[in-house]
């Protein structure tokens, strides 16, 4: 099956850029997908070179609006999984029919849905037109999925899975080791708060890098401030 978008030509869009996560879950004061189309307006007009989403409506909302490159996901917490990012087949042809050009799943070695990561890739690959990202969180987890087939693996979960590395910001490390041994490209993406940390995530060999508390989740804004003056009251 062919790609909507050629990995070549997602690299030559993205590459030294900004992608830009624009997602709000039902508990947050900006979910709704017109309010994420909003916002992925603005993070078009300040610069973003592709959007990731969250869920079927976000997706086709931001893709036939904005006329950027999208990477689609979508959350589900099914019992008995940790996986939650696109767990199943059934997500994946849901983002698939939105026309995102990217599908983004969890390939950390967590138990999955659809059994073993390689067959879920190779299915993907068979049934769908998108290029596949593989959110991982630890090294060998990225050198497995680049193996199994993902066109490209990204950080987004270094720090999330209970045996991966606890750092408070982001996990530049496993960017550069990643960078210099994957056979495909690496996004940096988890927590990038701040735009030197972006620019250090290029600096250490990432493809490009996803920002998204960062710029579409003022709660979380509003808190890293709150959290710095109580600090300094407390001194």
């Amino acid at each position: 099956m062919q790609n909507r978008m050629t990995i070549r030509e997602f690299l030559q869009q993205v590459q030294g850029q900004l992608i830009a996560s624009c997602q709000a879950l039902p508990e947050e004061p900006l979910h709704g997908s017109e309010i994420m189309v909003r916002m992925a307006r603005a993070a078009k007009q300040g610069g973003a070179r592709a959007i990731r989403a969250n869920s079927p409506e976000d997706v086709k909302a931001i893709k036939d609006d904005i006329g950027l490159p999208v990477i689609g996901i979508y959350k589900d917490f099914l019992d008995g999984f940790d996986v939650y990012i696109t767990p199943t087949m059934r997500h994946v042809k849901a983002i698939a029919d939105t026309g995102a050009e990217v599908v983004a799943i969890d390939a950390t070695r967590q138990e999955h849905p659809e059994g073993h990561l390689k067959d879920f890739i190779a299915r993907i690959h068979s049934e769908t037109p998108c290029l596949l990202m593989a959110d991982i969180s630890t090294y060998e987890e990225g050198m497995q999925a680049a193996e199994y087939g993902a066109d490209l693996v990204s950080t987004t979960l270094s720090g999330y899975t209970p045996y991966s590395k606890k750092v408070d910001g982001p996990d530049l490390d496993l960017v550069e080791q990643l960078a210099k041994y994957c056979s495909v490209p690496v996004i940096a993406e988890g927590k990038y708060h701040y735009p030197d940390q972006a620019a250090a995530a290029i600096d250490h060999g990432a493809a490009a890098v996803v920002v998204g508390g960062a710029i579409s989740r003022p709660q979380q804004i509003t808190a890293r401030f709150v959290q710095a003056l109580n600090k300094r009251a407390e001194k």
